[in-house]
C-alpha cells in the first residue's frame, strides 16, 4: 500500500453528468404544479402561470457556444452565464501533496482549459470533458508550499528535521509526523519553521503570477486566491479569499495560524483594501461547522451591528455544494422537504475519529436565511444576505464536477477501485467518508462578459447560482409589474427594467400588489432533462416565528399534485448495471410566472429557486460499472442533480 494512503485519514477532512443513448431534448413543457413541501399545501398555481419563455434556438434546444450561454439581452446588464470554480488545491497545499498530488497551479489552469494533466502518484491523466470559463487556484495559506519543498533536496524545507519523517518510506514514521503537524495547527501551537516566509513568499508570488499569465480576457478568467483554513476544535470555518486582480496583493496570505477568528480575517481584509487590494471571502462547508458557520450570537451576546455590517461587506456569496457535501438544508431542519437529503456529508473535521455534528442550526444556508430574517425583523440587521455558488475543493488540481468523469478529491483516489474500496484497506469507517464525497459543484455567474471585472462585479451583486456540477442555465427575477405574458420575446431585458434578478432586494410595492417571480431553466446541453422548478420561500411573522414553504411552480410532463399536495415522481430511466440513462422523461426547458398569493407586505421574506433534474447515475455507480461490480449498498445508486439560485429578499 502506498504510504500516501495511510496519510489520508488525518488529512482528508482538513481540508455534469452524461448518459448513453440520450434522447434529444423534447419541446419545452408549459405545465405548472401546485404548492408542496414544508408547509401545508395551498391553492394551485393559476393556469397559465408556466410559460415557455424565449423562442430562439438556444432557448428551445439548449444549444450553446463554448458553454458560455448566449443570452438575449445586451448592454451593461448580464447577458451570459459563465461556469467555473474558485476552490481548487494543488500540491502546494500540505494535505494535497501528502495525499498523492504532484501538480502545480499551472497544471490546474491548463486542466480547466481542457488539457490533460498528471493524475498524481498513482499514474494516469486527468482531463475535463468540457472546459470551464473561469478558474482560481486557492491553496491553503497554512504551510503554503513547505511540504511540497520537503521533497526538493535543493530547498531549505528538505533540511528541516520533520522533512525526513514526512518523506520517510516507513509509513508509520510519516503518519506520526503528519499527525503531530495537524494536532498543532492552532494559533500559537504551530512549528514556526513550517511557516518560513522565505519559502512561502516565492510560492505565493508564483501562484499570483501564474493566475495572471493564464488570464485571457473574454476567453478564460483567473483570480489570485488562497484558503484561510480555520478549524477550531476540528470544526469548519474555512474561507476562500479571492482577489479581483493582482494589484495590491500582499506579499503573504493571511493564515489561520495567525488567527482562527473570522473577525480577524475581515480586519486583515480591510487593511488589504487600504493597500490597494480588492478582495472578498467565500465561506464553505457549514455542514461541518457544528453550528458555528452562521451564528445568531457570539460569546453569549447577540451579533453586533459591526459584525453584521462587516460580514456582509466581506462575504457576498456562500459555497453551498462541493465535494464535502451540500449544505442547503438538512432533513432534520426540513422534514417535509422530499429533496432535503441530497448529498449530505454529515461529519466534523476530526482526523482521529468519526464524529457527527450535533447542531444543524447554524450549519445550513436555508436556516441561516431564516435566522437572518428574524434578526432583521427585530431591527438588528441581517448578516445572512449572501448569494449562492457551487464549487469543488479538489486537492488534485482538477475540479471533479462531471459525475461520469469523477476522479476523487485526492491524488490517491484517481482510480475507481480506490474510490469504491477506500484508500485505506480495512478501515471501513473512514473509507465510507471517502465514498460519501460528492462530485464537485459549479459557480454559475451571470455577467456581460468573461473578464475579471465582470465576473467579480456579478458576484458582488450576487447574480449567481450554484449547481451540483450540471451546467443548466437558470434565470430568476422578482418584481411587482410582471404579468402572465412577461416571459415572451426579449423577456430578460424587460425583467431587469421592471424588477430585480437573483441576489437582489425587492423594494416595497404600493397599492396592495403581490410580488411576481419569473423563473426559467434550460437543461445542460450535454446532460439530463429537468424534473421541476421549485420556489422556496421563508418568512417571519409578526410574532417572530419562522416559516418556510416550497412551491412546485413548473413540472415536466402532465403531472399534477395529488389531494395531499404531493407531486408524483418524474420516473427513473437509469440502468444501474450499465450506468446509463435516457432523456425519455423530463423536459428540456421549464419556465414559470408565479405570484405569491399568500404575501404579507408586513413580513420579511426571501425567495430562491431550486431546479431539479431527472435521476442520473451517481459517480459511484459509474465507477462500479467501470469495474463490473454492483454499487455499494451504503450509497444511493442515482441522484437528481440540481441548481440553487441566490435569493431575492423583501423587507417591509
Amino acid at each position: 500500500m502506498h504510504r500516501f494512503s495511510q496519510l489520508l485519514l488525518l488529512s482528508l477532512l482538513l481540508t455534469a453528468c452524461g448518459g448513453e443513448n440520450e434522447k434529444p431534448a423534447p419541446e419545452p413543457d408549459a405545465s405548472a404544479g401546485a404548492e408542496n413541501g414544508e408547509a401545508s399545501a395551498g391553492p394551485e398555481v393559476p393556469a397559465g402561470h408556466a410559460e415557455t419563455g424565449s423562442t430562439d434556438k438556444e432557448a428551445a434546444t439548449g444549444e450553446r457556444d463554448g458553454d458560455a450561454a448566449a443570452g438575449n439581452v445586451t448592454g451593461d446588464i448580464a447577458t451570459d452565464v459563465y461556469f467555473g470554480n474558485f476552490h481548487v488545491h494543488t500540491s502546494y497545499s500540505f494535505d494535497a501533496v501528502t495525499n498523492g498530488a504532484t501538480t502545480t497551479p499551472d497544471d490546474a489552469y491548463r486542466w480547466a482549459k481542457g488539457e490533460a494533466i498528471s493524475a498524481g502518484t498513482l499514474g494516469g491523466e486527468l482531463q475535463i470533458e468540457r472546459p470551464l470559463d473561469f478558474y482560481s487556484v486557492s491553496d491553503h495559506a497554512e504551510y503554503l508550499g513547505v511540504f511540497k519543498k520537503m521533497y526538493d533536496p535543493e530547498s531549505p524545507a528538505s533540511k528541516l528535521p520533520i522533512a525526513k519523517e514526512i518523506t520517510s518510506d516507513d509509513t508509520k514514521v510519516a503518519f506520526d509526523a503528519y499527525a503531530r503537524v495537524l494536532d498543532s495547527m492552532q494559533p500559537g501551537n504551530s512549528d514556526p519553521a513550517l511557516s518560513d516566509p522565505s519559502i512561502t513568499k516565492p510560492i505565493w508570488q508564483e501562484m499570483v503570477e501564474t493566475a495572471d499569465r493564464h488570464y485571457k480576457p473574454g476567453k478564460f478568467t483567473t483570480f489570485p486566491a488562497f484558503e484561510w483554513t480555520s478549524n477550531p476544535d476540528k470544526l469548519n470555518l474555512h474561507r476562500v479569499v479571492v482577489f479581483r486582480t493582482s494589484e495590491g496583493v500582499p506579499d503573504m496570505p493571511y493564515s489561520a495560524l495567525d488567527s482562527d477568528d473570522p473577525r480577524d480575517l475581515w480586519k486583515w481584509m480591510a487593511k488589504m483594501r487600504e493597500g490597494g487590494a480588492t478582495l472578498f471571502a467565500i465561506p464553505h462547508n457549514g455542514n461541518a461547522s457544528d453550528g458555528l458557520m452562521f451564528p445568531v450570537a457570539l460569546d453569549g451576546e447577540p451579533l453586533t451591528a459591526d459584525y453584521i455590517e462587516t460580514r456582509v461587506r466581506n462575504e457576498p456569496v456562500y459555497e453551498v455544494s462541493q465535494i464535502k457535501g451540500t449544505s442547503e438544508t438538512h432533513p432534520e431542519l426540513a422534514p417535509n422537504d422530499e429533496f432535503a437529503g441530497f448529498e449530505i456529508w454529515d461529519y466534523t473535521l476530526s482526523s482521529t475519529r468519526v464524529e457527527r455534528p450535533k447542531n444543524k442550526k447554524g450549519s445550513y444556508a436555508r436556516q441561516a436565511y431564516l435566522d437572518g430574517l428574524a434578526m432583521a425583523a427585530k431591527g438588528r440587521g441581517n448578516p445572512y444576505v449572501f448569494g449562492l455558488i457551487g464549487d469543488s475543493d479538489t486537492h488534485n488540481s482538477a475540479a471533479t464536477i462531471e459525475e461520469d468523469n469523477y476522479t476523487g478529491k485526492f491524488g490517491i483516489e484517481s482510480k475507481a477501485e480506490h474510490r469504491l474500496d477506500g484508500p485505506v484497506p480495512g478501515d471501513e469507517v473512514n473509507n465510507q467518508r471517502v465514498r460519501e464525497f460528492s462530485s464537485g459543484g459549479l459557480a454559475a455567474v451571470w455577467a456581460p462578459e468573461n473578464t475579471r471585472e465582470a465576473i467579480w462585479d456579478a458576484i458582488k451583486r450576487k447574480e449567481t447560482y450554484a449547481t451540483s456540477g450540471t451546467r443548466m442555465q437558470v434565470r430568476f427575477f422578482g418584481g411587482w409589474d410582471y404579468d402572465k405574458d412577461s416571459m415572451q420575446g426579449d423577456w430578460a431585458r424587460a425583467a431587469y427594467e421592471k424588477g430585480v434578478p437573483m441576489g437582489g432586494n425587492l423594494e416595497p410595492g404600493s397599492g396592495g400588489r403581490k410580488p411576481v417571480f419569473l423563473v426559467q431553466a434550460m437543461k445542460d446541453s450535454a446532460g439530463a432533462n429537468l424534473d421541476r422548478i421549485q420556489i422556496i420561500k421563508g418568512w417571519v411573522d409578526k410574532d417572530g416565528k419562522q416559516h418556510k414553504k416550497i412551491y412546485d411552480v413548473a413540472l415536466s410532463g402532465d403531472r399534477k399534485p395529488g389531494s395531499d399536495g404531493k407531486v408524483p415522481p418524474v420516473g427513473n430511466t437509469v440502468n444501474v448495471e450499465k450506468a446509463t440513462y435516457t432523456n425519455d422523461i423530463g423536459s428540456g426547458q421549464l419556465s414559470a410566472v408565479w405570484t405569491d398569493e399568500e404575501f404579507d407586505p408586513a413580513q420579511h421574506a426571501f425567495y430562491y429557486a431550486r431546479v431539479i433534474e431527472i435521476p442520473t447515475p451517481r459517480w459511484s455507480t459509474y465507477d462500479a460499472a467501470k469495474l463490473g461490480r454492483e454499487p455499494p449498498d451504503s450509497l444511493p445508486e442515482t441522484i437528481q442533480e440540481r441548481a440553487w439560485t441566490s435569493p431575492i429578499w423583501y423587507s417591509p
